[in-house]
């Protein structure tokens, strides 16, 4: 049987709700995480029909590293409420466009066109809520499902800040942060619907704490980073963009040492920045680095190359190489540069 996908009417125009099918095909590929309840065309594990009803996607997804797909313009049949967690994303309105920050919050209305990814997703951490509330034409009025416990008063004044809600980005607050922290927990311990009570209690408090942020609307939009903050990221884009640093012989420890940090805490933030670990991206630095060289610098044999990007031998840059190219670096170069015949 063909799965129905909800469809919007506007100005005699017709709109068909999003699959998110690049998703579902990089989480088949093995190339992002997702941990997923949903319903319809989303991906996840199938809720049943007296669970959360008109939650059509409550999931998170974890991309280690910068994908080959994004989330072209597309709409969704109910608001959509996501958190960036960790990493970076781009998250693109008709007319605006916004760079993500970890911490970051955005708010869609129903059927609002909007875009994840210009045009690829990066490495991140991105948490979502999509809830159905039967909008199908302009100015149908909002129906919230019965387990939503707010007080009328309160969701009615809920409703009104949402719908004329013009601005898509927020600073999360630390209640709102620490909601999606706990449904995320909830998704993972779910076994066929043992954690509905928990996420729907969730799911409710993080109502309540969106329409305290809403009331308050005290919250920048471009908040500067701590100190320590700052200081990791700086070490990390150093990384990127210095190859001296770069090849320095660089651990954990001593990564943390140079930001005057302990390894857990160092680690704590590289995560947050990143959503990976420091060695994780230290690791891919170099192979990037090491990938550009292997094709622009064809005077320099795959030794010279690896030594200069920070490994401490040719087997081992082979090693590490092939983990994030699926190929050798011989064989990657002989593809870029035909005939260039490279012993080592």
């Amino acid at each position: 049987m063909a799965m129905q996908i909800p469809i919007y009417r506007d100005d005699h125009k017709t709109y068909k709700a999003d699959t998110c099918s690049p998703l579902v095909a990089a989480a088949n590929a093995g190339k992002v995480r997702i941990a997923a309840v949903g319903r319809g065309s989303y991906p996840g594990r199938r809720l049943p029909d007296f669970a959360l009803p008109q939650v059509r996607s409550l999931a998170y997804w974890d991309a280690p590293n910068q994908q080959d797909w994004g989330l072209d313009w597309h709409r969704n049949e109910g608001i959509e409420l996501a958190f960036l967690e960790s990493g970076s994303l781009e998250f693109s309105l008709v007319d605006q466009q916004h760079s993500l920050r970890p911490g970051d919050m955005t708010i869609t209305r129903p059927w609002q066109p909007h875009r994840v990814g210009d045009p690829y997703v990066m490495a991140s951490r991105l948490h979502w809520l999509i809830l159905d509330l039967g909008v199908r034409r302009p100015n149908q009025p909002w129906k919230w499902p019965g387990w939503i416990v707010l007080t009328e008063q309160d969701l009615e004044e809920l409703t009104v800040l949402l719908r004329h809600n013009e601005q898509p980005v927020w600073v999360s607050t630390p209640d709102i942060r620490h909601c999606f922290h706990q449904i995320a927990r909830a998704l993972d311990a779910d076994r066929e619907g043992s954690s509905i009570s928990r996420l729907a209690a969730y799911l409710n408090e993080l109502f309540v704490s969106i329409l305290e942020m809403l009331r308050h609307k005290d919250i920048s939009l471009d908040p500067s980073l701590s100190s320590t903050s700052r200081t990791v990221k700086l070490f990390l884009a150093d990384l990127q963009s210095d190859l001296e640093h770069l090849a320095e012989p660089w651990t954990l420890r001593t990564m943390a040492e140079h930001c005057g940090l302990a390894e857990t805490r160092f680690r704590h933030y590289c995560k947050i920045l990143t959503n990976v670990t420091p060695v994780h991206f230290l690791e891919r630095c170099r192979v990037d680095v090491a990938s550009q060289m292997l094709i622009e610098k064809p005077q320099m044999t795959i030794t010279q190359i690896a030594m200069a990007c920070g490994f401490g031998s040719s087997q081992y840059f082979a090693t590490v190489f092939k983990r994030h190219h699926a190929d050798s670096p011989k064989a990657f170069r002989g593809r870029a540069l035909p005939g260039k015949d490279d012993a080592g």
